[in-house]
């Protein structure tokens, strides 16, 4: 169902319910309607002539709040019908940002000011303030068509320059549609997610809740003890989040199992066998979903308990969704032969706006990929080992990074790990880890015996630093390129170890 029929339908047959929470700010159905409203309205006043890069197709609004408030009212009415919204995350640096501005030129900016909103036409210059209280009547939300633009979200290319994927309405709906019975959920599933509401985890869990009619609860920052108190005290049934969150939220949770949780979904990396048995202590009733996705393509592949034995597993096909493995020739590849991921789905994005650099989303007839490698084995199980340009070559051997990380975290004393490729004179390239040890302690000779009974000896690290407290993205992953730099500068949070 499109975004603003369920909306307006939740907030006519129970406006009082409760729709939107973070950092106690409620929200019902009846507010996000009336907010959303008033802001579709203000949008239109604010934009008279198009400028960005979509033209007359769409308003673009380019939505520039993090994980304030008013997001998901600002949100539902910047993509309503006749707009498209760029989601842009505020904590990126300013330099960044600007790129992002320059590729889509948007008609419109929206950032936080206080508990309030400043709306920014940069065409004309107008800038207005918005407040919660703007608006008293409820205004429906205008419904556009399947082939509309109306999201734009930002990956990183191979360059470090943002690429910006556009999505129409009509993948969203059918994503939602899919995803509302495959994962069950209803007026009941009252989630938690504490992510960025710019990411695609996060946001899509916002949507999927919201168009079934159940509460949402968000959070401005992620900390494991404040998450905790939120679940335990709000009765979460669900948990949307990335593995590293779902660590931390097992460790605050020791000796506080959690029985209202019921599932846990979790994207963006692979848990690992450890992970799952935290899990089952610090929430015995919940089940646990993983999926594998990417925000060009949508859902690739989804796993539950006992789908991921192996480290590279991530799941089988998503419904309505075929995979292929294809050679460097687009030929498809026999089982168990590794080449690069495509998918043939209702799901893919319509690509990228602008230039590129080359690297990522490609079609190939009615398949896609975005350079992701792996191989399907008898049972039709995805395996993951990387994207094609991260690959290291050492030594004349091809090493994925992130089958070497997958082993390694699955080492129950490392808690996270980094694995990259060096400049060296001999090797080409000297393959080497950061890890976040478990509990502060580490066993180099536990680890080795580990990797022994795990990979090839080829794959294994030369060299390892011990981080304490790894550095992370906004979303919850590792920071790759902060490591990068600390090990270039000789950081004091890194250990080398003999």
């Amino acid at each position: 169902m499109p975004f603003a029929a369920a909306i307006h339908r939740h907030a006519q047959d129970h406006p009082h319910a409760p729709a939107f929470q973070i950092e106690g700010r409620v929200f019902t159905f009846g507010d996000l309607a009336r907010i959303a409203g008033a802001l579709a309205e203000r949008f239109g006043d604010l934009v008279a002539e198009r400028r960005s890069v979509l033209g007359d197709r769409s308003r673009l609004i380019a939505l520039e709040t993090g994980n304030h408030p008013l997001f998901a009212a600002s949100f539902f009415a910047a993509t309503s019908g006749g707009n498209c919204v760029a989601l842009i995350d505020p904590h990126l640096p300013e330099a960044t940002r600007q790129t992002m501005h320059d590729r889509l030129s948007p008609d419109l900016i929206v950032r936080a000011d206080g508990a309030n909103l400043s709306l920014h036409a940069p065409a004309s210059g107008k800038t207005r303030t918005f407040r919660e209280t703007d608006g008293s009547e409820r205004k429906p939300l205008a419904i556009g068509d399947d082939t509309e633009p109306f999201l734009i979200v930002f990956t990183s290319g191979t360059t470090g320059t943002p690429k910006a994927i556009i999505r129409d309405r009509g993948s969203w709906r059918r994503s939602l549609a899919t995803g509302e019975a495959f994962f069950g959920i209803d007026r009941a599933t009252r989630t938690f997610a504490p992510g960025p509401l710019a990411h695609g985890l996060t946001l899509y869990a916002l949507a999927e809740t919201l168009v079934a009619g159940a509460e949402f609860i968000g959070a401005a920052h992620f900390e494991a003890s404040r998450a905790m108190s939120i679940v335990e005290a709000k009765e979460v049934k669900r948990l949307a989040l990335v593995p590293t969150m779902l660590r931390r939220l097992c460790a605050a949770a020791a000796g506080r199992p959690q029985t209202s949780v019921t599932q846990i979904t979790v994207a963006g990396a692979k848990l690992t066998e450890n992970d799952r048995d935290s899990a089952a202590l610090a929430f015995p009733k919940a089940d646990i979903i993983e999926y594998y996705g990417a925000s060009e393509l949508g859902f690739i592949s989804v796993a539950t308990n006992g789908d991921t034995a192996s480290a590279t597993a991530v799941g089988r096909a998503f419904p309505g969704v075929t995979l292929s493995i294809r050679d460097d020739r687009g030929g498809e590849m026999p089982t168990r032969e590794t080449g690069t991921i495509f998918v043939d789905s209702a799901l893919i994005s319509d690509g990228y706006v602008g230039t590129t650099d080359g690297a990522g989303f490609r079609r190939l007839g009615s398949l896609a990929t975005v350079g992701d490698l792996g191989f399907l084995d008898e049972c039709g199980t995805l395996h993951l080992l990387g994207r094609s340009g991260g690959m290291v070559l050492s030594g004349g051997n091809n090493i994925y990074p992130q089958e070497v990380e997958a082993a390694l975290t699955a080492d129950p004393g490392v808690h996270a790990a980094l694995v990259l490729g060096l400049d060296h004179p001999d090797l080409g390239s000297e393959l080497v880890a950061v890890i976040e040890p478990e509990g502060g302690m580490f066993d180099r000779e536990a680890l080795e015996r580990h990797l022994a009974a795990h990979l090839p000896r080829y794959k294994h690290p030369r060299r390892i630093w011990l981080c304490l407290n790894m550095p992370m993205t906004q979303s919850g992953k590792v920071a790759a390129g902060t490591l990068r730099q600390w090990i270039a500068d000789g950081n004091d949070a890194l250990e080398l170890i003999d």
